[in-house]
């Protein structure tokens, strides 16, 4: 069965149309038992694409996502999981080895749970990425299925309008007017409106006052803001978009910074104290040091496409609140720690003579297998390296890439070119091979300041600032500035008047009763009650 939406006053309505179009009148039923359409004028009565009779699978979609209460499910249930998120750490700030153990271990039962969930790296899941894209998608439907119709219907809104249209406004009025007064009372009507700064659109004998429309915009306007701060989070998800991570490093060690194609290399770390002489007389007597500042010398690095070089992009003398920056990167002093093991010094000595043949420093950060050191007319080679040494079926490995137990095979070349293999492990003395002329043995330490440089990047900042501003001038919009509409027309000896606001009903029935006044008539002023 086809839906008639021809209204009365000949106009052709789009299905599902309210209120028509044209002139206003109420075109169905339960519309027109009501004494009051303004629920109704919420959208102008115009149709809307999800409340189609007849729906095709893009349009049920649609209809699915325009709905309110969708879109309130879906951001509390966001809330929700980001609540339940906190209960317990999140992975990145957990230090332990085994994540799984930790939360087992420190949490029991229910830390096993959270972990088994994806609950630990909750705002990294996709399912949560999922979630904030589908406020987004909804936000974006809901826009669109109602400020359209709302800005087409407002934008082609006529000024002579059904009498039950203005019947069935909140606000309306129904006056006796002799037949040569008309013209005087609409005149008159006309310019006491104008004075309180509507806008007039006048056809025969018939006038319709507007002002404020533009506040009608601010909650679409809120929407695009929140739209765009959505965004912001679904671009965290960019990896190196955002990071918080923290790198240590001793004097003249290269890292990577974490997320980055970029390096950072500590050329020197230092700790200045303040004098005696510069320290308030209440601060002396402690006798301990006072720390004036940190500094790291830091030069940021990057490779050179296609080859393993690299060239400087910047360099910073890093202090406590004056980090190195670098397009959106930031490296802050977070940390020292001084004299801390940056090497080893392992000397050389002939066994049959007992000379020292000389010593060689292994840097650990500058490890690298086939390395060669000169010491005295001998070539050491380093042949395989074990940061933290163990042994598993009876197979060397090593247990992690720190240096908790370093463990070499080096290989000694004579100058005469034969060779011998030799073990150093840290913490044991092991025989040397028999036939060994030398033995490398510990002879000291390298040590050096360490700096911990927290890295911050949040290249999402300017879209949250953006969608920050848009939100707060649709707020503003919205709360500060009302649409008012004021109906007039003369129809048979009666001067009707219907008015219409989104909000603040209060004052624009004393604006009406202000209106009224100058030109003598005292407005008897009807308000439906709302249905």
């Amino acid at each position: 069965m086809v839906e008639n939406t021809k209204c009365e006053c000949g106009h052709n309505n789009p299905v599902g149309t309210i209120l028509c179009e044209y002139c206003g009148k109420p075109l169905q039923q339960e519309v027109i038992e009501k004494s009051s359409i303004e629920n109704e004028m919420r959208y102008e009565g115009a149709a809307r694409r999800s409340q189609q009779s007849v729906m095709s699978l893009f349009d049920r979609v649609w209809a699915f996502f325009s709905s309110v209460k969708v879109a309130i499910s879906l951001i509390v249930i966001t809330l929700v999981l980001s609540a339940v998120g906190t209960i317990f750490p999140q992975e990145e700030f957990v230090g332990a080895a085994s994540k799984e153990l930790f939360y087992q271990q420190e949490y029991g039962w229910w830390g096993s749970t959270f972990y088994q969930l994806g609950l630990s790296k909750m705002y990294s899941q996709w399912w949560f990425a999922s979630l904030i894209a589908m406020i987004g998608i909804s936000l974006v439907i809901c826009s669109l299925d109602r400020v359209v119709p709302l800005y087409k219907a407002l934008k082609g809104q006529k000024v002579i309008k059904n009498i039950e249209f203005m019947k069935r406004q909140r606000i309306h009025v129904a006056v006796e007017v002799a037949t040569d007064e008309e013209e005087a009372k609409l005149a008159e009507l006309e310019q006491q409106l104008s004075k309180h700064h509507y806008h007039i659109q006048r056809d025969g004998k018939a006038i319709l006052a507007e002002k404020g429309r533009f506040s009608r915009w601010g909650p679409y306007i809120n929407h695009i803001g929140l739209i765009i701060f959505l965004f912001g989070i679904l671009l965290r998800f960019i990896p190196g978009w955002n990071i918080d991570s923290f790198v240590n490093l001793v004097e003249g060690e290269i890292k990577r910074v974490p997320q980055t194609e970029y390096y950072v290399k500590n050329e020197k770390t230092v700790a200045e104290y303040y004098r005696p002489e510069e320290l308030p007389p209440a601060m002396r007597s402690g006798g301990g040091q006072v720390i004036k500042k940190y500094q790291t010398d830091a030069i940021l690095l990057k490779k050179v496409f296609g080859s393993n070089e690299m060239k400087e992009v910047t360099r910073h003398e890093i202090q406590v609140n004056d980090p190195l920056t670098y397009e959106g990167l930031n490296l802050l002093q977070s940390d020292f720690q001084p004299q801390q093991l940056r090497g080893i010094k392992l000397g050389i000595k002939d066994k049959n003579t007992k000379q020292s043949k000389g010593q060689f420093t292994v840097v650990f950060h500058d490890i690298s297998l086939h390395q060669v050191y000169q010491v005295g007319d001998l070539k050491v080679k380093m042949e395989e390296y074990y940061p933290d040494f163990a042994i598993e079926n009876q197979r060397p490995i090593t247990k992690s890439r720190e240096p908790n137990k370093p463990a070499f095979i080096f290989t000694i070349q004579k100058p005469d070119g034969k060779e011998e293999k030799s073990w150093v492990i840290s913490g044991e003395r092991l025989p040397d091979p028999e036939g060994n002329q030398y033995g490398i043995d510990l002879a000291g330490f390298d040590l050096a300041n360490q700096t911990g440089l927290m890295v911050r990047a949040e290249k999402s900042l300017w879209v949250y600032l953006v969608g920050g501003i848009i939100f707060m001038i649709g707020v503003t919009m919205g709360s500060y500035w009302q649409h008012r509409r004021v109906w007039a027309r003369v129809e048979d000896g009666v001067l009707y008047i219907g008015a219409h606001t989104n909000k603040n009903w209060f004052a624009l029935r004393r604006e009406l009763e202000m209106v009224g006044k100058p030109i003598g008539q005292v407005f008897g002023l009807v308000e439906n009650e709302k249905e």
